[in-house]
């Protein structure tokens, strides 16, 4: 019996060295200092520059003391929480304070693992259809997000009104001056005034605005609680849950399939430089309207109400 011959001891050490990483060059490599720290130094400088900048030019004079008997109208949240107190007027509280922040993060810390490329990987902006994506979603975000809020403030009424005028009514300039001319609103039309009129001013079946569901779908006296009456409005469930949500998820779907179609957006990345660049705009159209554009009732203003001429 013949015993197997011994490897060549240039491949056993071969096998046991292990395996060296090349050492990269300076010019591929970042480093904390200087190159994160001095960028962090001048932005931070920047920051600090901008508010003192703004403290000195902006009157912010202080106010009584709070008074709970007397709620100042409008009586608003903290400008960081603005934008969901605009969520807050077109939707239903849950969705807008709870619902939707929380699936909005979650998609936030979900897009590394859909974008998985490495193409360009730590640079702002370096693919090839960046830029075009980033300026369609921005315009369609903030276009798209103010002609909501215009539609649901039944604004787009005012606009009819003040520009739908007789041909005499052309004679005095601007046309929404003659105010003898000025047509108004169709009444059949009404149930498009704003989202929440097709709950007011649809009549609906009385039936459906409190179907009993907590007597046959929802029995809370199997889990040992006193068994409830859980009614459900479906207009009210339309107007603030169903339409809301079908808008949030279609349009940004609707938008990456067109920016596809076109070939605007070829890549994931192209896809999550579009959306993320239209979701930043509209956070930036609710945190806008809802600080400046908001009066008494939180109703919405024109530019030309935020700041009337004094008489």
């Amino acid at each position: 019996m013949v015993a197997d011959a011994p490897a060549p001891a240039s491949s056993r050490q071969r096998g046991a060295m292990p395996s060296v990483r090349p050492r990269r060059q300076r010019e591929e490599e970042l480093l904390v200092w200087p190159d994160l720290v001095f960028v962090e130094f001048i932005a931070a400088l920047i920051f600090t520059i901008t508010f003192v900048a703004l403290a000195i030019l902006i009157n912010a004079p202080l106010q009584d003391r709070a008074n709970p008997a007397n709620t100042p109208n409008p009586s608003k949240a903290p400008w960081y929480f603005l934008n969901l107190q605009e969520l807050l007027i077109h939707m239903h509280p849950a969705l807008a304070g709870v619902i939707v922040p929380t699936i909005f993060l979650v998609l936030l810390a979900a897009v590394p693992y859909f974008d998985t490329s490495n193409e360009e990987q730590g640079r702002w902006l370096a693919t090839p259809r960046a830029w075009p994506n980033l300026i369609v979603g921005m315009t369609v975000g903030f276009v798209g997000t103010w002609l909501l809020i215009i539609y649901d403030s039944s604004k787009h009424i005012v606009l009819y009104e003040r520009f739908s005028v007789g041909s005499e009514a052309f004679r005095v300039w601007p046309p929404f001056m003659a105010e003898e001319n000025v047509r108004t609103w169709p009444e059949t039309l009404n149930w498009l005034k704003s989202v929440r009129a097709l709950q007011t001013d649809i009549n609906w079946h009385n039936d459906l605005t409190g179907v009993p569901i907590g007597e046959t779908f929802i029995r809370t006296d199997l889990l040992g609680l006193p068994r409830g009456s859980i009614q459900w409005n479906v207009p009210a469930w339309i107007v603030e849950q169903a339409i809301p949500i079908g808008i949030m998820v279609g349009l940004p779907i609707l938008l990456s399939l067109v920016a596809w179609r076109t070939g605007l957006a070829r890549t994931r990345r192209d896809h999550m430089i579009l959306l993320i660049s239209g979701w930043f705009a509209s956070w930036l159209v609710l945190t806008v309207a809802g600080t400046y554009f908001r009066g008494a009732g939180l109703e919405l203003l024109w530019p030309w109400d935020v700041y009337p001429a004094e008489s």
